[in-house]
């Protein structure tokens, strides 16, 4: 069992920020993040408040010695991640912040040179590992899909004539999955990058998946087995309210549709906080509410579930976004409780004889210390034999000799 990984981090101040001659009101030291209330007594305790994450990330000013770039979160977070992808886990990081906190620079990034974002890098390091792999034994085949999650529908970004609202079903063994959407096999980061393209021309808010199967020979077993990990990439919409956005009509109905998916995000996150603070007694009684959005229907194994996760919460430096932002790190700071109960995902037959083997392997090294040889025979049977250690009588006798043969000598 591993907790869910938080960051938090603050951009520089926009253009209409700026314009408005903004304060920054977020400090990072270490890994802790505090923000100052603009409105309350700098005397009062209620004045700034701190949270404690795994990794806080300072890039409002470039200039500054503690910036943090985006390889830098790269390597703290992306890199750990690909690693666990490899070794049979499946693994999720997203994204999580209002409108403009810079969710998407930190996924996506920019198309230049130490620009790009976690997607585009977990891409290439992934191709990179695949090439650098000097085991014969294994292979590996890599599918992309590219969705989004719009109004509480579904759409398949990688297929322009599926437009419909595609379902989501449950698997007994795997969970939640789409029905009927795209699984395209690539061979190279490139093919990774036309596919993002293409779907974007398309999008509204984006979530990737990219499942990444190795197979092997396996020595102790001599079966090939196989291994199933899947890399699920989110950049969620924006978690601003109604009020702040003055949106009417349309829009405002689609803010309420992403604003239900948010909001229920928030009750799961609570809720799964919530139990990972109680007794094993307690647990059993809870309700999550993964059904209630689309979203949190899909993120359910990501959310407590077989998985190794990340949550990077993205958030405004400026006096304006006080609200926002403080509510974004509460957000972060319930997310980092949650446990999740990953496991390796490898063939189920082949792990089974595996085990068996090892296990008969040390009971034959028990009897060996017993003096009982096990081997088996031509036509296949175990035989047993079993060989008398060497007597005491004899044991004194060598010893007795030994000083004699040295002295003739």
């Amino acid at each position: 069992m591993s907790s869910v990984k938080v960051a938090v981090r603050v951009r520089p101040f926009n253009n209409r920020e700026r314009s408005r001659e903004c304060k920054c009101i977020i400090q990072m030291s270490g890994n802790t993040t505090a923000i100052t209330n603009p409105k309350a007594d700098p005397n009062t305790k209620d004045a700034q408040k701190s949270f404690n994450f795994d990794y806080s990330y300072w890039s409002h000013e470039e200039a500054d010695p503690a910036f943090s770039s985006q390889i830098v979160v790269y390597k703290d977070i992306g890199e750990e991640m690909l690693q666990h992808s490899f070794d049979g886990y499946n693994v999720c990081i997203f994204a999580y912040g209002q409108t403009g906190a810079g969710k998407s620079y930190t996924m996506m990034g920019k198309q230049e040179d130490g620009q790009e974002g976690i997607i585009p890098q977990i891409c290439k390091d992934l191709f990179n590992k695949i090439r650098n792999n000097s085991s014969p034994d294994i292979k590996y085949s890599v599918e992309v899909s590219y969705m989004e999650i719009y109004c509480e529908r579904v759409r398949d970004l990688l297929n322009p004539k599926n437009k419909g609202n595609l379902r989501v079903r449950e698997h007994p063994l795997l969970g939640p999955y789409v029905e009927d959407l795209s699984k395209l096999a690539v061979m190279s980061y490139q093919d990774i990058h036309d596919l993002i393209d293409e779907g974007n021309k398309a999008r509204t808010v984006a979530a990737t998946n990219m499942n990444e199967t190795s197979s092997r020979l396996d020595e102790t077993t001599q079966l090939c087995t196989e291994k199933v990990s899947k890399i699920s990439l989110v950049d969620l919409a924006g978690s601003e309210r109604a009020d702040s956005t003055g949106a009417k009509g349309t829009r405002l109905k689609e803010g309420a549709n992403i604003n239900k998916s948010l909001t229920t995000l928030g009750k799961v996150i609570s809720a799964l906080a919530e139990i990972a603070s109680k007794s094993k007694k307690s647990k059993k009684a809870d309700f999550i509410p993964y059904r209630d959005s689309v979203l949190t229907w899909l993120l359910r194994e990501n959310l407590g579930g077989n998985s190794k996760t990340a949550m990077i919460a993205a958030i405004s430096p400026a006096d304006i976004n006080y609200d926002e932002t403080l509510s974004t790190l509460r957000y972060a700071d319930r997310a980092k409780q949650i446990v999740c109960k990953a496991i390796v995902n490898e063939d189920a037959n082949a792990k089974l004889i595996r085990e068996l083997k090892e296990e008969i392997q040390k009971l034959r090294e028990l009897l060996k210390q017993e003096g009982i040889e096990v081997h088996e025979g031509p036509d296949g049977k175990v035989i047993y034999e079993k060989k008398e250690p060497p007597s005491k009588y004899l044991l004194e006798k060598q010893w007795l000799l030994a000083p004699i043969t040295y002295i003739s000598a």
